[in-house]
């Protein structure tokens, strides 16, 4: 008969994550980093109590202010150390378990692994109904962290003790499955979690899961190596999942023998440095001139780890060649499907150097090297435009405020971003110099991320300078980890631009028809619209009063002391600029996103904005 202990389910299950490791080519890591908490009825006896008696040493604990945004500190962190280790987040039952929702949503879009622990009701109905309980008047098993069920990759309701063994067991597979991982729930009613049970030793033994590397099935391969040779205009498009199988080496390997090409998602980009002869940047909606038209006449588009998104395929109106075909390398059956493609299921890293291997002696056409290499340098000039600055002592432009940072990083730096008119502009304009500088979240370009995320960046990595770059309409959305970063000495660096409203939809609004209506932080004019004077709210005292320093800029020459004096700093550090909107400097978009316009209207501006929709439109394709 095997040894127990007895512990609370809370303590048996801090005790259980304590000792989970991954472990990919020889490296181990935590597989549950830490836990971030805010504690209530739901949780303060259960994994609060267990959490305190399991020490900083087993279990180490982080403070949050706002449940969804403990849940983005954690994707970010999960990310910056490529999917191999994670953060728990516990909340109480009602509000702060509903509050998850956005984050765990973010999580599985991106593919990111995160544990998420909401208490729920009492299991034993001992008292019902409970504070906070969604009473429902024909199912009585169901509690607001139902709402958990469809953005999450693996959920459970550990109503017993010995629940919890199958279904830890089972959380931890997924997390640390590439192929499946993304937001876990545990829900742990509140009687449950403080319940004692004797536990088998087993069960809290260190335990390690291998992530696995699969590699290319052998006719897949040859399939997709005869494409290859036979392709005369092929194009990759890198993904999110070169960076989380740590591919970078073996795609530059891909593409110095051969030749072909790299264009990039958001979730992708860096995974070439931006001087490489085949780097050609960003694709699709918000992407350069020279990989948007190489990607209208490829013949052949090689996905590699991406799950073509609306703004990577312009809304299925980019690839343009009649007989265009498709090539994806994916870990997940799933992404590798879309698109009607040729498949090859496998580890981006293994499938790239297996490629490599297959490929030796074959090479592009010069003449189509030489075409998208002088497609690289227009673009460059289009991008020293947009950051160069005529008169430093003017207001910057948003293009000149990234130029200037761009003089300030090091190529060790994490830029994070993931809503506004911001992803459009560093996707298009950004020179990513190391596969983790460029971050952004944009499965799901949550407004509210950046802040938590560059926590969890810095917390992940703490030696690293991490800059999020925030607009005032995200900033007020979400400012409070700011906090947070205070009080455990991280020293983020927050570049919050002040534009007056919501910039990135006020110019989509525009160019639907919607005339801007409802995007402006304006005064009510007598009319009734928000057309009055900008509000006077002052985010910069905000900041500084939840304990930031502070750093007002006025001028480009301003902008770029107050950048340097930031990433000099130790302390975590605001860099608050008014940047010139009128001014038009970010290159526009080289291809279209669908957004349906009203059909019928009777204002101006939409029926000419419906004209051109359907002009778009019809130039959409289903490939087959």
């Amino acid at each position: 008969m095997s040894a127990t202990i007895r512990l609370t389910v809370a303590q048996a299950l801090v005790r259980f994550l304590s000792v989970q490791y991954t472990e990919r080519d020889g490296v181990r890591h935590r597989l549950i980093a830490g836990t971030w908490g805010i504690f209530g009825h739901g949780n303060v006896a259960g994994v609060g109590q267990a959490l305190l008696e399991a020490g900083e040493d087993a279990m180490p604990f982080h403070q949050g202010r706002n449940e969804q945004a403990m849940v983005h500190a954690a994707v970010g962190h999960a990310r910056q150390l490529n999917r191999l280790s994670a953060q728990a987040v516990t909340t109480s039952i009602g509000p702060g378990a509903t509050n998850l929702v956005t984050g765990a949503a973010l999580a599985t879009i991106n593919r990111l692994p995160v544990l998420l622990l909401p208490g729920d009701y009492f299991a034993t109905r001992a008292a019902d109904p409970l504070l906070q309980q969604l009473e429902h008047p024909t199912e009585a098993d169901v509690s607001v962290n139902d709402t958990l069920r469809p953005v999450s990759r693996y959920f459970d309701r550990v109503q017993r003790p010995e629940a919890l063994i199958p279904s830890a067991l089972q959380a931890m597979r997924v997390l640390s499955d590439p192929a499946e991982t993304g937001a876990v729930t545990l829900a742990l009613p509140q009687d449950v979690q403080a319940e004692a049970y004797d536990w088998p030793q087993e069960f809290l033994a260190e335990r390690v899961w291998r992530v696995r590397r699969p590699v290319p099935d052998p006719v897949e391969l040859a399939e997709a190596v005869n494409a290859i040779r036979s392709s005369r205009r092929p194009l990759i498009v890198a993904g999110g999942g070169v960076h989380h199988s740590e591919a970078e080496e073996a795609l530059k390997a891909l593409v110095d023998a051969t030749g072909i090409p790299v264009a990039s998602t958001q979730a992708g980009k860096g995974a070439l440095r931006h001087d490489h002869p085949a780097d050609v940047g960003g694709i699709g909606h918000t992407g350069t001139a020279v990989a948007d038209d190489l990607a209208r006449t490829a013949d052949l588009v090689i996905g590699v780890g991406t799950r073509y998104s609306d703004f990577t395929t312009a809304s299925g109106t980019l690839f343009q060649n009649p007989d265009v075909r498709f090539l994806n390398l994916n870990i997940t059956a799933f992404d590798a499907h879309k698109l009607a493609a040729r498949t090859v299921v496998c580890d981006a890293r293994a499938g790239l150097e297996a490629l490599a291997s297959a490929l030796a002696g074959h090479r592009v056409d010069p003449a189509y090297e030489a075409a998208y290499g002088t497609g690289k340098e227009r673009w460059d000039e289009v991008v020293d435009r947009a950051y160069r600055a005529a008169d430093e002592s003017a207001v910057p432009t948003q293009t000149q405020l990234l130029g200037a940072l761009d003089a300030v990083v090091g190529d060790e730096d994490v830029v994070i971003n993931a809503a506004g008119s911001l992803p459009g502009d560093l996707h298009k304009l950004w020179r990513a110099r190391s596969p983790r500088q460029y971050h952004l979240e944009y499965g799901y370009s949550c407004m509210g991320y950046e802040i938590p995320a560059a926590i969890g960046v810095q917390q992940a990595t703490p030696d690293t300078p991490v800059w999020a770059l925030v607009g005032d309409g995200t900033y007020l959305m979400m400012p409070t980890e700011l906090v947070t970063a205070v009080q455990e000495g991280l020293p983020i660096n927050l570049v919050l631009i002040q534009n007056h409203g919501y910039a990135s939809i006020g110019g989509l609004s525009e160019s639907v028809g919607g005339e801007r209506f409802g995007t402006a932080y304006r005064y009510r004019a007598a009319d009734g619209t928000f057309s009055g004077a900008p509000l006077p709210v002052d985010l910069a005292a905000n900041a500084a009063s939840l304990g930031m320093d502070v750093l007002r800029a006025k001028t480009v020459r301003e902008l770029r002391e107050a950048l340097a004096t930031a990433r000099a700093s130790d302390r975590p550090t605001c860099v608050y600029v008014e940047t010139d909107t009128a001014t038009a400097t970010a290159p526009p978009a080289e291809a279209w996103w669908d957004v349906p316009v009203a059909e019928t209207a009777s204002r101006e501006a939409a029926v000419k904005a419906r004209t051109e929709y359907d002009r778009q439109t019809a130039a959409r394709r289903t490939h087959l």
